[in-house]
């Protein structure tokens, strides 16, 4: 099994849980296939670079997961078939990273300094 770093963005007028459901299926989709979801952070609803689809932000979920490259091209189909997942990128790394990412340390960040950078 190879290790990769998926993170996909789901329209921003979905519903948080909404966005749960999207993620469980697929998680449901990796474990299907073999693999193994090490991490799950849902990012929030962000800003957008720029906007796609109509859509000037976007609610953001990363997995770190394991998984062999069959399960992947069907992970990356069910991505790519959903209607409410804008986009998404799938990186492949050496190694899987269980600490919060960069943008869950800035919300953390954030939080703790009450609202100011």
């Amino acid at each position: 099994m190879k290790f990769y770093e998926v993170v996909f963005v789901v329209r921003s007028d979905a519903s948080s849980s909404h966005v749960g459901t999207i993620t469980d299926s697929m998680v449901a989709v990796i474990k299907e296939f073999g693999g193994e979801v090490t991490k799950t952070e849902f990012c929030g609803l962000r800003y957008l670079a720029y906007p796609i689809k109509k859509s000037k932000s976007g609610h953001y979920v990363l997995l770190n997961i394991a998984l062999a490259s069959a399960g992947l091209a069907e992970l990356e189909r069910r991505l790519t078939l959903d209607e409410d997942v804008i986009r998404f990128l799938i990186v492949k790394v050496d190694k899987l990273d269980n600490n919060p990412s960069a943008l869950m340390r800035r919300n953390i960040r954030e939080s703790q300094s009450g609202g100011r950078a």
